[in-house]
């Protein structure tokens, strides 16, 4: 059995994006997964619900409330339970996870709303080109082995006009909150998640890998790259969260 002190070094490692990285976010995700909606909402003081309703208002889904959307690292399928309950959607929304054990601890929250899990990676989806009418990831850009494959790839999936949706943490432009933010996620988020979780590097990974996550600034750019147009970028709480948003061209806009 490996070390504590084994365990962070591999976390750090993963964190910092070295080639073990997408097995230890599956291996991870799957072993804290029957806690992770309780750590979210503590560790977050329950701020995570506004921000995903936020993302959720971000996807423009009332241009085709009856259309296919899809749920990118959907975890426990938070995001894609506030999408399903809204009172206007008719459509369809796909939480993909890679992670089986995440989806599983999620069904029992969507009910009989119109949510289908899906075991799946986000840059191979198993969808048609063209095929979704939006597509949103929350909190789970950053754990992606290769970000720029998972942007192209849900811009791939979406159809003409779609909304594409990415919300992740940021970090604070104002000295004194960024002090605070960085105090927080580095020594109090990492004895608070693994004491609640069991797991004892897990919540380690996670203020790392926001440390090695682009900025808003490059975010936009590697969205603007992938072939999304009116990409913009909207901070929350002082800029410990953003949402960034843009839309696959028409055909008659990419003319």
């Amino acid at each position: 059995m490996p070390s504590v002190q084994t365990e962070r070094s591999e976390a750090l490692a993963a964190a910092a994006g070295s080639a073990e990285k997408r097995a230890y976010v599956r291996n991870v995700f799957s072993q804290i997964a029957p806690r992770y909606d309780l750590l979210n909402h503590l560790l977050s003081f329950s701020i995570d619900k506004r921000w995903r309703r936020r993302a959720v208002s971000a996807l423009r889904w009332e241009r085709a409330p009856d259309g296919i959307y899809v749920d990118l690292c959907a975890g426990t399928m938070d995001v894609a339970n506030e999408l399903a309950r809204r009172s206007r959607f008719q459509g369809m929304v796909l939480g993909t996870d890679f992670a089986e054990p995440m989806l599983r601890a999620g069904r029992r929250k969507v009910g009989r709303r119109p949510v289908a899990p899906l075991v799946a990676d986000a840059v191979q989806l198993p969808l048609r080109t063209g095929s979704a009418s939006g597509a949103i990831i929350a909190f789970g850009a950053r754990n992606l082995e290769d970000l720029d494959a998972g942007i192209a790839e849900a811009f791939r999936v979406l159809r003409d006009g779609a909304t594409f949706v990415i919300l992740e943490f940021s970090m604070p432009r104002l000295p004194i909150v960024r002090s605070l933010y960085r105090f927080y996620f580095h020594h109090v988020l990492p004895r608070l998640g693994g004491l609640v979780s069991g797991h004892p590097t897990a919540y380690s990974y996670l203020p790392v890998s926001v440390d090695n996550f682009p900025n808003e600034e490059q975010l936009a750019h590697r969205m603007t790259r992938a072939g999304f147009a009116n990409v913009r970028v909207t901070r929350l709480s002082f800029g410990i969260a953003a949402i960034h948003a843009g839309e696959r061209p028409t055909a008659h806009s990419a003319r």
